[in-house]
């Protein structure tokens, strides 16, 4: 074999190999940017994938709170509207009070006295004793018999001691009496006319230990509607009763 034709063997085996190794790194560079995209896309779908879902679970959790909050704000208005209510039956039951006693008022001189009962307190005192109670007893079983009546209650203090404190130890030795009338009796208050007058209106001198004792009162009176018995009577004469305010 000549020179020539061994040069062309040689030349001829090692042209593939020379191709071959051409294409792969041509493959190779070309194909290795798109793979980085590729996986760069993957790590942003990825990424997108998890923000996605945080901003789904924090809506949801908002919508939570929401609905949450919606609830109380509700059964706060619900609440509200119940006190409300209330205190329109309230004031409409305090109004019907006052009518009555507006009513009363304007009658009072129809009242006439039925019994008086007098409860002496101690010194510088203004609760009941057992005896006050007693005689307290005496004038509420007086009021199952009566319908159209108002009780008439005058605090009074003997002149030991300043105005001020005086009339107001006055008040509430008249407190005691309506307290216990009102608890045990269920007089409503506004049957009771209060008043603490102090050291006025005694009824003996405050010169000695008995006149003073005697001035440490409550004077209690059960008054009755007079034109109460008039209707009364003139129903049964066959008279036409008069419309009254009770």
């Amino acid at each position: 074999m000549s020179r020539f034709s061994v040069i062309a063997v040689l030349v001829a085996g090692s042209l593939p190999l020379t191709v071959g190794c051409a294409t792969k790194n041509y493959v190779k560079s070309q194909t290795t940017p798109v793979i980085n995209n590729i996986n760069e896309l993957d790590d942003e779908t990825a990424k997108n994938t998890r923000d996605i879902k945080d901003v789904d679970a924090r809506a949801q959790q908002g919508i939570a709170q929401v609905d949450t909050k919606a609830d109380a704000a509700d059964q706060k208005a619900l609440a509200a509207g119940q006190a409300a209510d209330q205190a329109n039956q309230n004031a409409t039951q305090a109004s019907n009070r006052v009518t009555s006693l507006a009513g009363t008022v304007e009658n009072l001189d129809n009242y006439k006295p039925v019994s008086q009962t007098t409860v002496q307190f101690g010194f510088d005192k203004s609760q009941l004793t057992r005896k006050d109670k007693e005689t307290l007893d005496d004038l509420g079983g007086q009021l199952q018999n009566q319908k159209h009546y108002i009780i008439q209650v005058e605090g009074y203090t003997d002149s030991t001691g300043p105005a001020d404190y005086n009339y107001q130890l006055s008040q509430k030795r008249a407190d005691a009496v309506i307290q216990y009338l009102a608890q045990k009796y269920n007089v409503p208050a506004y049957k009771i006319f209060l008043i603490g007058l102090g050291k006025d209106n005694p009824v003996a001198q405050n010169t000695t230990s008995s006149g003073r004792a005697r001035n440490r009162r409550v004077d209690i009176r059960l008054m009755e509607n007079s034109l109460t018995e008039s209707v009364q009577t003139s129903s049964l004469s066959g008279g036409q009763p008069q419309q009254q305010q009770q």
